[in-house]
Parts: C-alpha cells; sequence; structure tokens
C-alpha cells in the first residue's frame, strides 16, 4: 500500500517499487549505496551510518537483470496481484518513474553515470518514453565527473533532479544536514542553480523539530532568500516540496513538524517568491517518493 516505502523487494540488491503520492503512482527505486555512503549525516536520517557496510561497487549486470523484471511486473499489471500493492487506490496504479535513491547519496557512485545509462536503454528498449528516470539527490555532486557525465542521458531521456536544500543559513545547514567537510551551504545553492539553469528542477526541503522547536522564523526568511538567488541567477524550478519526517529518525531530540507549521512555512516562501509552485506534505499524510531522509 501507499505507506509501504522499504527499500527491499523480494531478494533483489539494488532495485525495489514503492508507491509514492508525490510521484503520483508507481515509483521503481534505485538503491545504489547498500554500503551508506552519503557526504550528509542529516539528523533527520533514519539510516543508521553507526554501522556502516563494507564498500560496495554496484553490479551493473545485477541491476540490469533486476529492473527490467520489476519493470516487466510492472507493465503487465502483475505488480498490483501482490499484497504489498493491492491496496494501492486506482488513480496511482500507474507506472511514474525509475527514480534513483536508496541508503546515501547516489552520485557519489563512480559508475553514477553509468546506472543511469543503463536505466535509460533499459527504458528505451521497453518503450516507455513516458516513463521518467528522477534522480533524488543531496546535490553535493554536482560538479562532479559522473553527475556532469549523467546529465546529458538524463536530458535525453526524460530525467529530472529533485535536489535537497534544508536551510538558509550555514550554521543551520551545518546543524541539519551535518555535511562531510568542505560541503558548504553557498556551494550548495551555486551548484543547484548552475543545474536548474538547463533544466527545471524540483526542490526537496525537509523540516524538523529539534526539542520539540520548529525552524526559527529568521532562518525560513533566509531560506526563501536561497531560493531567490537559485531564481536570479536563472535557475529553473518547477515545484518546491516542503514536508516533514514520517519515519523514525536517527536522532532522538528530532521529531515531525505539524501540519500548521509546514503550512505555515510553505505561505512565508510563497508571500516572499509569488508565482512559485510550492507543495506541502505532511507527517500524517505523507507517502514519500523512494528517497532516503539523509
Amino acid at each position: 500500500m501507499t505507506l509501504d516505502h522499504r527499500r527491499q523487494w523480494r531478494d533483489y540488491l539494488y532495485v525495489y517499487p514503492v508507491v509514492s503520492r508525490r510521484s503520483q503512482g508507481l515509483s521503481i527505486g534505485i538503491n545504489l549505496n547498500r554500503d551508506k555512503r552519503c557526504t550528509y549525516s542529516c539528523i533527520y536520517c533514519q539510516i543508521d551510518r553507526g554501522s556502516p557496510r563494507p564498500p560496495h561497487d554496484v553490479d551493473l549486470p545485477t541491476l540490469r537483470g533486476e529492473l527490467e523484471a520489476v519493470l516487466a511486473e510492472a507493465t503487465s499489471g502483475r505488480i498490483w496481484q501482490e499484497a504489498r500493492f493491492a491496496a494501492a487506490p486506482a488513480h496511482l496504479r500507474r507506472l511514474n518513474d525509475i527514480a534513483f535513491s536508496g541508503d546515501g547519496e547516489p552520485t557519489c557512485l563512480p559508475n553514477f553515470d553509468s546506472a543511469v545509462a543503463a536505466a535509460a536503454e533499459i527504458k528505451a528498449r521497453m518503450h516507455l518514453p513516458s516513463v521518467k528516470i528522477v534522480v533524488i539527490t543531496n546535490a553535493s555532486q554536482f560538479r562532479s565527473r559522473q553527475f556532469q557525465a549523467a546529465l546529458a542521458i538524463l536530458d535525453a531521456n526524460n530525467g529530472e533532479i529533485w535536489a535537497k536544500l534544508d536551510a538558509g543559513s550555514e550554521a543551520y545547514f551545518q546543524r541539519i544536514n551535518r555535511p562531510s567537510p568542505g560541503v558548504t551551504l553557498a556551494g550548495i545553492v551555486e551548484g543547484i542553480t548552475e543545474v536548474a539553469r538547463g533544466r527545471a528542477v524540483v526542490i526537496q526541503s525537509l523540516f524538523v523539530c529539534l526539542d520539540v522547536q520548529g525552524p526559527p522564523d529568521g532562518e525560513i526568511a533566509a531560506y526563501s532568500q536561497r531560493l531567490r538567488e537559485i531564481l536570479a541567477g536563472g535557475g529553473k524550478v518547477k515545484c518546491v516540496q516542503v514536508y516533514t519526517i514520517a519515519r523514525t529518525p536517527a536522532e532522538p531530540n528530532v521529531s515531525a513538524l505539524s501540519d500548521e507549521q509546514l503550512r505555515a512555512i510553505a505561505e512565508t516562501v510563497r508571500k516572499s517568491l509569488p508565482g512559485l509552485v510550492v507543495e506541502t506534505y505532511s507527517a500524517s499524510a505523507f507517502t514519500a517518493p523512494p528517497a532516503s531522509e539523509g
């Protein structure tokens, strides 16, 4: 059903289907980060990075075989007969996308571009031009060789970038996202702006309560300013998704925002940036894409 977002399906290593409200249909997730590799250690992440797995190179032939099999189940309709998906409402019983996301940052992988190329080739061979290839990313690797190589493939194959932006100030960014050394909020905003000049991106922004306190008003004003900088720099933003946690986070002092708090953040952004599409997803009604919240 729509609340089941396990990144595991049958005995597969990399590929897992989920029904996603934000994707408005079936999303085929690809988890390249079985070793939990990530450039962030977000305080709200549900992944336990205190017990890392051994380094794991992606086996592309296995990935290809799994993706072909899941897409065959989806396009035939057989997947809706499984107990896990049988309760999905009729309007969500459509194949929307192949999404790179999982237990870490997918663009960290040196062969990320090869994985994207494999997904694009399989999608074309199975005659699925309307199915998107979505990359759900924390935007820290936008200047890497593998991400830059993947961009041309994405642009030619109905690709879409969903980029994380959770903060407006450097101090709050460091507190919430806990990035790897050298990763700064200014660099993230610059990277998103550069990528968004060439194609419209989705901005994903997850806000939480820390010690039962939501983000301070000044932080939301600063966050709105970062969005303004992206737009002023020529970046195109398809929409902004404002949401909160839906799963148990690693840190005990982190909790979900209320629906009212989410709506207030969204309204602040809308007033600051008229015309920008801002969507909210509450914890109570939230149906996540196949994304690691970390």
